[in-house]
């Protein structure tokens, strides 16, 4: 076969790579062309969804627009400037300064009208409508500042008058405590008229002597022990009748009760013709009537308590009231609380050497049910029944101790429970046989100088009957009816209503919900009653 020259196969070969090239460039060329045009047209990004804050929720149950919740908003800057100077308004009218308080209350109008304005026109409120009146209340704030109206200033004064109104709480608690324990302690007029009336007719009706003596054939009842002895320690004649009628009036058997009244001398005979006078309504009890000045043992080489009542310093405590410079409050300087009748409690088995049990009732209580089940109560070797009151926290042993004292901390639960007289079950064989009146003649001498406790009775019984005590159940005895308020049900339910407090139902403080339990065992048509205006 003949070949082609050389010249001829050159010319064929560089057609075809021309072909190639100018098929590739055009390639080139629409895909620059392609990539311009995607260039061009950009698609919308997907739309972010707009995130709702944690104070949006707030902010829909506020009236708040659109315009208040702008970083920008005139209004919210006018709002508070109006907050800051209602602020800037009190401090200005306790200091005395009634011009300024008046001027910045009159800028506070004047923005208030822009605001009521701009939201009754349906117009946010602009820059330029609302710069004079930013402006003059800048003014004014700015002013109090230099009148040393600032935040700092602010507090202090807030705490110096929060501190002011604490001392006039303090003088004016202090004061009615005073007053209220004045009122209290006060023998009422006509409590005191009937005394004098009954012990000048005792002395003058020898038929009323005569009438007591004859009731001596239940000499041998005082001293039965099947019998229910109670006994009462008292110088409050009216008081303590309340308490023999509403016994008698709601027992079972009230030919079965011996009611033993222990008084003082000089209410001993008003004592004595009262009941003589009204033993005919008693419905058969059996009342006995003695003073303590006729108890040969009870003197000072026996009776802690009347041997301190011959110790001069205790005796400027008690009654000259300026030895502490009044840092003791006055219910603690009460003498009644060295009352031989307050401390004869504790010397109930040699008042009543032939007793085995009592029941203890104090002059401030009321009886509504029949209380013979009393003297069937198993008191598990104990000595003391008794209402157990620490259902709170504040009525356990520490509320009326001294546990900072070491003999008290060292003998004593601080969280043992209290409890109440008033209405105490005694157990007098085994009070004898655990010799009860030596421990609390124990403890009463080492309070000589009133370190382990301040107040009356109740402390020094509770250290004397510590573990001798059996709790009773709450219904027997309810307590609060002198000084707080009691629920109706549960004195519909209790057998002992105690008024122990200030507020006791003789008195005009007394608390008038409560005196008509009290006052329905009072006779007020007695002829004594009337004369001495008992109402």
């Amino acid at each position: 076969m003949r070949r082609r020259g050389s010249d001829f196969r050159r010319s064929g070969r560089r057609r075809i790579s021309n072909v190639v090239w100018w098929v590739l460039s055009g390639i080139v060329v629409m895909l620059f062309i392609l990539i311009l045009s995607k260039a061009g047209h950009i698609e919308p990004r997907p739309s972010i969804p707009k995130r709702r804050y944690r104070h949006d929720k707030f902010a829909e149950g506020m009236n708040m627009t659109e315009e208040m919740l702008s970083p920008t908003s005139v209004a919210r800057q006018v709002n508070d400037q109006i907050a800051l100077a209602k602020a800037f308004v009190v401090i200005a009218k306790e200091s005395k300064n009634l011009q300024f308080a008046w001027d910045l209350s009159a800028q506070i109008r004047n923005s208030q009208l822009l605001l009521s304005t701009a939201a009754t026109s349906r117009h946010p409120l602009t820059l330029l409508d609302s710069d004079p009146t930013i402006r003059d209340m800048a003014v004014l704030l700015y002013q109090a500042q230099q009148l040393h109206y600032d935040s700092a200033t602010m507090i202090m004064r807030l705490k110096a008058t929060v501190q002011s109104l604490e001392e006039q709480k303090n003088s004016v608690s202090e004061k009615s405590a005073k007053y209220g324990q004045i009122a209290a302690e006060e023998v009422p007029k006509s409590l005191y008229c009937l005394g004098v009336r009954l012990t000048t007719e005792w002395f003058q009706n020898s038929a009323l002597q005569r009438k007591l003596k004859e009731t001596s054939h239940a000499a041998s009842k005082l001293t039965d022990n099947s019998l229910f002895h109670f006994c009462v320690f008292s110088d409050n004649i009216i008081a303590t009748s309340v308490v023999v009628n509403s016994t008698a009036l709601n027992s079972k058997s009230p030919e079965k009760l011996v009611f033993h009244l222990v008084t003082n001398e000089i209410n001993y005979a008003a004592m004595k013709a009262w009941f003589s006078i009204n033993m005919d309504n008693l419905r058969g009890v059996t009342v006995e009537v003695q003073k303590f000045e006729d108890f040969k043992w009870l003197n000072a080489s026996y009776v802690p308590v009347l041997k301190q009542l011959q110790d001069s310093d205790t005796q400027s405590y008690y009654f000259s009231g300026h030895n502490d410079d009044g840092r003791t409050p006055i219910k603690f300087r009460n003498p009644k609380y060295l009352s031989m009748l307050n401390h004869l409690r504790f010397y109930i088995p040699e008042v009543f050497p032939a007793l085995k049990k009592v029941v203890f009732l104090d002059d401030d209580v009321v009886v509504q049910k029949d209380l013979s089940a009393l003297f069937s109560i198993d008191l598990n070797r104990n000595v003391n029944g008794a209402v157990e009151t620490c259902m709170e926290t504040f009525h356990r042993y520490h509320k009326y101790l001294n546990y900072s004292h070491p003999l008290i901390r060292s003998h004593f639960d601080p969280d043992a429970c209290g409890w109440a007289f008033g209405m105490n079950v005694f157990d007098l064989v085994e009070w004898r046989k655990r010799n009860v009146t030596g421990i609390y003649h124990y403890w009463q001498e080492k309070n000589v100088d009133r370190t382990l406790w301040k107040l009356g009775t109740l402390p020094p019984g509770l250290l004397t009957f510590y573990g001798l005590t059996e709790a009773l159940d709450a219904s027997w005895h309810i307590l609060g009816l002198g000084y707080t308020n009691v629920d109706a049900r549960v004195i519909e339910k209790g057998a002992v209503l105690h008024f122990n407090g200030n507020l006791k139902p003789w008195l005009k403080i007394g608390l008038e919900k409560f005196k008509p339990l009290w006052e329905k065992y009072v006779d007020y048509s007695h002829p004594f009653m009337q004369q001495c205006n008992f109402h």
